[in-house]
């Protein structure tokens, strides 16, 4: 089994999902209001901690940082190239005017690569910004625990030093 197999499966499901809320928001027309791409990054969030925990849970032991790092980061960032790839396609071919209807309320037009470049950076942008925050969750505590071979200060010692 490939080492990204995980990270692709979870990328196709969250592409699919951010594919599914843009095309249900598009039937009510919202779709060209940028405050409803603010749930965009729940999709992306909930899809990049739901798959660095699976990694977690598979790996067990050996889950290092590092690994859970480049999990979170990958699966991100397929699923933003799938759903950028979808959005040309939409952009492009399927509603060519919704290039100006995006830009509307700036009364400017802009080209389908500059859009395209934009949600692509977005997409790269929450990735970087999921993984590094969930993988703090995620990652083994430098926290030692107290052993016996740990010296203990005792109060009376404390007291005897400030003297």
């Amino acid at each position: 089994m490939s080492k990204f197999t995980l990270s692709i499966r979870y990328a196709i499901v969250i592409s699919g999902l951010l594919i599914s809320y843009f095309l249900i928001i598009s039937l009510f027309g919202w779709h060209t209001n940028p405050l409803f791409s603010l749930f965009n990054g729940v999709i992306t969030g909930f899809g990049i901690y739901e798959v660095i925990k699976g990694y977690k849970l598979r790996e067990k032991e050996a889950f290092t940082y590092a690994k859970g790092f480049t999990t979170g980061i990958v699966t991100g960032f397929i699923a933003t190239l799938l759903f950028t790839l979808f959005f040309g396609i939409y952009a492009g071919n399927i509603n060519p005017e919704f290039t100006d209807s995006f830009m509307g309320p700036w009364g400017s037009s802009t080209s389908l690569g500059i859009i395209l470049f934009t949600v692509a950076i977005g997409g790269f942008a929450t990735t970087a910004v999921f993984t590094l925050s969930f993988m703090q969750l995620f990652k083994k505590s430098w926290n030692t625990t107290k052993s016996e071979s740990t010296p203990q200060i005792r109060s009376e010692e404390v007291a005897d030093l400030k003297k």
